[in-house]
């Protein structure tokens, strides 16, 4: 379980603790004695010992599917989430704070209270059989991982993979998950017809840092050679190296970038830390437990880049830091890339094969 210090800590989850969100004026949940209610339950008997926190999955059903934005600073117009919650429980995911729609804690609720979408396909399917849709690249796991620990049994991404490879529909997977490879049959017809791109986060090659950062993802090694394979099929491949924790994660860039140009690796890219709303508080509290000695520098410097803030919502700025520190690391980046032998590679998918697939058994007319 815990520590002296931070006795509510788990070990096994990313964040410390599963306060309520109160951006949205909800009641905040009391606490009872020593233990939070709504995070540790007790064993049979009032003084017997807190059970392990487990993830419970709750099916829905929803109307739609297809994500649509407008964002100037991302590359895709469409996207979908096959799951609401993420297991891996990275820390630092700014994902978090969509739980608090739902009255749940982007902390520990985040990781343990998940949701899955089993229908996802069926909707796709209806979707893109419309006479006025129009196909560009799907985004899967642009918010949470489409191959978290659950996919083994639901099997949501792989049937909307199944879906898009019938209607010969592009899509673009980002994944910090080696589970990726379980469709590696899919994704090895998708690619030959330049159908489909796959992005796979490194954060650190530590795998004991790893753990704690992002305890419930595969290890740095297993996504370095889930990234292999795929390149050895003719997936096209891309090396997230993200996100950039300063003090903490960035010594490892270079070598991160070096591994991914010697296995063959199309492109690589990093991202800073991100903070929005819940996440910054639970970073602090994570820094806190793991690292005390340096969780001052690490937000100095997470401040420097971001104008003096904890985060920087604003469009055309979110993704790109400022600062010195921000320029170092371009600089870092860029030289590393050069020696790594790895381009600018912009994976243009081809949207001319698209055919509406069949719905309710009915074919196609030609």
């Amino acid at each position: 379980m815990g520590t002296p210090e931070h006795p509510d800590f788990e070990h096994g989850r990313g964040a410390a603790s599963g306060e309520a969100p109160t951006r949205f004026g909800l009641a905040a949940r009391e606490v009872d004695g020593d233990r939070r209610d709504h995070v540790r339950t007790l064993a049979k008997g009032e003084d017997g010992p807190p059970v392990k926190l487990r993830t419970t999955v709750t099916e829905e059903r929803p109307k739609t599917i297809l994500s649509f934005n407008q964002s100037p600073d991302i590359p895709f117009d469409r996207s979908i989430n096959a799951y609401r919650g993420c297991e891996h429980g990275c820390i630092y995911c700014f994902a978090r704070p969509t739980h608090a729609y739902h009255d749940l804690s982007p902390g520990l609720d985040f990781e343990t209270k998940l949701f899955a979408k089993p229908n996802a396909a069926e909707l796709l399917r209806a979707t893109l059989a419309k006479p006025r849709y129009k196909p560009k690249p799907i985004a899967l796991g642009t918010n949470t991982d489409p191959y978290q620990p659950i996919e083994r049994r639901f099997l949501i991404t792989r049937s909307i993979l199944e879906v898009c490879l019938e209607a010969r529909h592009p899509v673009t997977i980002t994944t910090k998950s080696d589970r990726v490879l379980h469709d590696a049959d899919l994704l090895e017809e998708m690619a030959a017809q330049n159908l489909v791109a796959v992005a796979i986060s490194v954060t650190t090659l530590d795998p004991i840092l790893s753990a704690k950062l992002e305890p419930r993802c595969a290890a740095p090694a297993k996504r370095i050679k889930a990234l292999e394979k795929l390149t050895q099929i003719g997936v096209p491949t891309h090396c997230s190296v993200s996100p950039i924790i300063p003090a903490i994660t960035d010594e490892f860039l270079e070598a991160i970038v070096a591994k991914a140009g010697a296995i063959g690796v199309q492109s690589v890219g990093w991202i800073p830390l991100r903070l929005p709303h819940e996440v910054a508080p639970l970073f602090r509290e994570w820094l806190d437990v793991h690292f005390p000695e340096r969780a001052g520098k690490v937000m100095s410097i997470v401040r420097s880049i971001r104008n003096g803030r904890d985060n920087d919502p604003d469009f055309h700025t979110r993704m790109r830091p400022s600062g010195v520190w921000a320029d170092l690391l371009r600089t870092r980046f860029r030289i590393a890339r050069r020696k790594a032998g790895i381009g600018k590679a912009e994976f243009e998918l081809d949207c001319s094969k698209f055919r509406p697939p069949e719905v309710g058994g009915q074919m196609r007319l030609l």
